[in-house]
């Protein structure tokens, strides 16, 4: 396996053209689609985003699924969102998403969706991965699966959104949003359009169009979003939202064109739910991943919720969100999942619930910022090497005072900060991630850990 050719639990990335080709795509399909019918199944979801790539790997995969007697509905390019809920929809017994998120451009991926609309959990893709190694059984001419299209994936997402009890639409509306939007040219602008426009919202945008030609590094993150805070200032926007190419998370950016930080999308959508739970039902739980920041668990916590953490990676959050009958979770990439609507990370949902609360504070969104405790996230990157359980010891050894949490990587965690150090799961690199009221304080912890590397 090659450094760019990534295996996860739930699927694989990797560079266009060199290590993920068609013929990759159509072994794993296949592989997929055999654990469908080993189950019973006969049906799969497959989606994609805006990447140029795209269809051509939509045909591998289909030919593949095909193979091995499965039918194929093809939801077109749409949210990452879009197609767990359409695996849900139809019964499918799996679901197939092409796209790598906010990888670079010369990337795609294959993620593989259970029946329950979740990723694959560990076992479960282990089993997909060995029947791609061994060759699944290939069916004859008299049992080639079909194909159909679904146009309807989409507008069936928003009505789902629209008719949640944690929105007041018709307050939403009164308000008449102005929303700077930027879609990164990947598969956002047809859904995040018609939210706004069932919203009342006014939308003035940049990058709508869905080439998947990113003009910018695709990622929401702060550094990446200079155009959309000056579309802000200059039009004169209530706030501005930028999804990455597959509008699964949602970043934002204040009245006055800064950036807010990825975190305060779930610690704002937080918020806007447990605000209107009803009364006497109990203590709300929310759930994030191990890697998100403090202003969650504030946010949740003066809400008198419980707050649970569990390891990164969007299953794992969502099957934490399961076990605990959450309300709300997510991860502080600015993912929101509503378990109400379905267990995954879903843009439109998230920006829908950024504007129930702004509605229902009559804040704008700087105010509701600065109202809140503040921390510093830093995130850096190094080389994936060495023993890293050796460098988990160095680093508990240095720091013997903290609460520390071996479920992914390690992190380190005191009453104001934390420092999570763990191989990720996308790229060939180990991330260093730490949050401290100061970022002299956080990049402190970042260039200790580094150090002890």
């Amino acid at each position: 396996m090659s450094d760019t050719l990534m295996i996860s639990v739930s699927g694989m990335r990797g560079h266009v053209g060199s290590d993920l080709t068609p013929e990759l795509v159509a072994r794993h399909a296949a592989a997929l689609g055999a654990w469908v019918r080993g189950r019973g199944g006969r049906s799969v979801v497959i989606g994609r985003d805006a990447r140029t790539s795209g269809p051509m790997f939509t045909l591998a995969a289909t030919a593949g699924f095909q193979s091995v007697g499965v039918d194929v509905i093809d939801v077109g390019m749409v949210p990452t969102p879009t197609v767990q809920m359409a695996v849900e929809h139809h019964h499918a017994g799996a679901g197939l998403i092409l796209t790598a998120s906010h990888n670079p451009i010369e990337w795609n991926a294959l993620k593989f969706v259970g029946p329950d609309g979740i990723f694959l959990d560990a076992e479960a893709g282990a089993a997909v991965r060995h029947l791609a190694e061994v060759g699944p059984t290939r069916s004859g001419w008299d049992d080639i699966g079909t194909r159909l299209e679904d146009p309807d994936a989409i507008t069936r997402h928003l009505d789902a959104i629209l008719a949640l009890p944690e929105l007041d639409v018709p307050a939403i509306r009164a308000v008449g949003f102005h929303v700077a939007l930027d879609c990164v040219r990947g598969a956002g602008a047809p859904t995040m359009l018609a939210l706004f426009e069932r919203l009342g919202a006014r939308v003035t945008g940049i990058n709508l169009e869905t080439d998947g030609r990113f003009p910018r590094e695709p990622e929401p993150i702060p550094e990446h979003l200079g155009e959309l805070g000056q579309l802000v200032r200059d039009s004169g926007a209530d706030l501005g939202m930028a999804v990455d190419p597959d509008v699964d998370r949602l970043a934002l950016v204040d009245e006055t064109g800064t950036p807010i930080g990825e975190d305060y999308t779930l610690a704002l959508a937080t918020s806007a739910v447990l605000a209107r739970q009803p009364a006497g039902v109990g203590t709300p739980a929310v759930v994030v991943n191990l890697s998100t920041s403090l202003v969650v668990e504030d946010a949740a916590r003066a809400c008198g919720a419980r707050f649970v953490r569990a390891p990164v990676g969007e299953a794992n959050v969502a099957r934490a969100i399961v076990a605990e009958r959450a309300v709300i979770g997510g991860e502080g990439n600015g993912g929101v999942i509503l378990p109400a609507l379905h267990v995954g990370r879903d843009a439109p949902l998230g920006a829908a619930l950024i504007l129930q609360h702004l509605a229902a504070t009559r804040k704008r969104l700087g105010e509701l910022v600065a109202a809140s405790p503040r921390y510093v996230i830093v995130k850096a990157k190094a080389p994936r090497g060495g023993d890293l359980v050796a460098q988990y010891a160095a680093l508990r050894g240095h720091w013997p005072d903290a609460v520390a949490d071996d479920r992914d990587g390690l992190r380190l965690a005191w009453s104001d900060r934390w420092l999570h150090v763990r191989p990720s799961g996308t790229e060939p690199i180990v991330r260093l991630i730490a949050e401290a009221p100061t970022r002299a304080e956080a990049e402190a912890l970042i260039a200790q850990a580094r150090a002890l590397r």
